[in-house]
């Protein structure tokens, strides 16, 4: 990727927080600020993203506009409302960068994501158009049909969990979502199904989703243990 090219960062916030007891995620407090403005802050601060676009839920639009305009961050950072599913939160997200040749999607419930995981997830992209972060799966893994039993057990070493950021070149990822309607858990698994390859870089195993209050307590700690 050269210094000409321009990088869109959607940052993904418009889940229904179902498993938090009513509590939204994105806006619950972490470390003393909402777990959102975690994610941003490293965002903005990394040098090779040009754009940010955060997507919220419609009812969350005018309070993530107020977060962002007294945060006082130097990127323009721009709030629009997702969809019904995820992948209808990103198509949104996309509509809204220009000119942007790269892509970087993260959820906004991953506050732990570090500058340096974008940038390698960037440089990892450069081979194949699209790069995912991931971690190798270390518990055994069972394959199971409706009533619970086991059909299979995949060798353990070719297994990895997917996280984000997720990095595609534009047109790629725009292809992707013009082309497959179907529902998917990730942007890659749409980018799969045109037939493209997708790299998986090394993500880090504190880049945890938040989905429960047990989260929120770990992310706490992570958060102690790096000094944050």
């Amino acid at each position: 990727m050269n210094n000409q090219q321009k990088v869109g960062a959607i940052i993904v916030a418009a889940g229904s927080s179902r498993r938090m007891g009513g509590i939204d995620k994105v806006f619950v407090p972490l470390g003393g600020k909402p777990a959102l403005v975690w994610v941003l802050d490293v965002f903005e601060s990394c040098e090779l993203v040009n754009q940010i676009v955060v997507v919220v839920s419609e009812k969350n639009l005018e309070r993530c506009r107020q977060l962002i305009s007294g945060e006082g961050w130097s990127k323009a950072i721009e709030v629009c409302a997702g969809g019904r599913r995820r992948q209808d939160s990103v198509a949104a997200g996309l509509k809204r960068l220009k000119d942007c040749q790269w892509v970087v999607i993260h959820d906004g419930a991953r506050p732990l994501v570090t500058k340096d995981l974008i940038e390698r997830g960037l440089k990892a992209a450069e081979e194949t158009g699209a790069a995912i972060a991931a971690i190798p799966v270390t518990d055994t893994i069972k394959i199971a049909d409706g009533n619970r039993i086991v059909h299979q057990t995949p060798p353990r070493q070719n297994l990895w969990a997917v996280q984000t950021p997720q990095v595609f070149r534009f047109d790629i990822i725009t292809r992707a979502y013009e082309q497959i309607k179907s529902d998917a858990t990730d942007d890659a698994s749409l980018v799969e199904k045109l037939g493209y390859r997708v790299k998986l870089y090394m993500s880090a195993y504190d880049n945890i989703k938040i989905t429960n209050l047990d989260d929120l307590a770990l992310a706490e700690v992570l958060l102690k243990k790096h000094g944050k």
